[in-house]
């Protein structure tokens, strides 16, 4: 099973990648120097990880997307309902509701989005 979680410096890396892909491996050490301060070795390493989550893959010196951050965001997502609230999407929002009260925008966004899932 893929881990959908990153680390602060591994958040930043990705966003830099997102921005900047498709981009040659020399490229983003460039770039991973000037923004993040990184080591040549720094960078390929947090590639890696990167990589092997299935994030990005370099291939021929250049890094591309596997997905993009709004499919990472979705993947996080999804595992953090799975993990915290067995996959019930309904017990997720009754948690997240007791505290932070919807707006009626947030309200017709939902009712939208049910109604579209439902085929209506």
């Amino acid at each position: 099973m893929t881990e959908y979680r990153l680390g602060e410096m591994e958040e930043k890396f990705a966003d830099l990648i997102w921005e900047h892909a498709p981009v040659g491996s020399g490229e983003l050490v460039k770039i991973a120097a000037e923004v993040l301060g990184w080591k040549k070795s720094t960078t390929y390493t947090v590639l890696r990880r990167l990589c092997d989550k299935g994030l990005f893959v370099n291939e021929n010196g250049v890094v591309s997307a596997l997905m993009s951050k709004d499919e990472w965001r979705g993947k996080q997502s999804e595992n953090f309902v799975e993990e915290a609230f067995g996959g019930s999407l309904p017990m997720f929002l009754t948690a997240f509701t007791s505290r932070k009260k919807l707006t009626e925008d947030e309200i017709e966004a939902l009712r939208k989005m049910i109604a579209e899932a439902d085929g209506k």
